[in-house]
């Protein structure tokens, strides 16, 4: 790493800690020539995975949006924060591990439901009313019939 001050190449490391929850490294180091100290970070790079919508347009999926529909979902149900932060962490994890640059719009929402299926049924349905696009109160039966007949299994 060179040092930003006098462009020396030598430069030792003198403290390492994780941040982020282990996700990234920042550490601290020392210039061997003009012994100024600085910081620096290392995280791992992750690829870009684009969305493809059901119209056919792209788009980079998007963490934050992805957390904002579930809270959407589960508002006002005794779902703590961390409990979703810990579904968009395993969709995402699902997601990079899966190794592809390009995932359809409905099999994310798939994944979106199976997971509320298991934290909250209520948080699914509403989620599955939107995602769906539930036309009447019919279309509502239906898919709580299919979540009873699950858990009856």
């Amino acid at each position: 790493m060179r040092c930003p001050f006098c462009d020396n190449e030598d430069t030792k490391v003198i403290d390492s800690r994780p941040i982020d929850d282990g996700k990234a490294i920042r550490r601290r180091r020392e210039c061997e020539k003009c012994g100024k100290r600085f910081t620096t970070y290392e995280k791992v790079e992750t690829t870009i995975i684009m969305i493809i919508k059901k119209d056919g347009s792209r788009q980079a999926f998007d963490r934050d949006k992805l957390m904002n529909g579930i809270i959407k979902a589960c508002e006002k149900r005794p779902v703590a924060l961390a409990d979703i932060e810990g579904v968009v962490d395993s969709i995402e994890r699902g997601l990079n591990n899966m190794m592809e640059k390009e995932v359809k719009s409905t099999f994310l929402g798939e994944l979106v439901m199976e997971q509320l299926k298991d934290l909250d049924e209520v948080a699914y349905v509403r989620f599955a009313s939107v995602y769906r696009s539930f036309k009447d109160v019919n279309t509502f039966i239906k898919e709580i019939e299919a979540l009873v007949g699950d858990k009856n299994k």
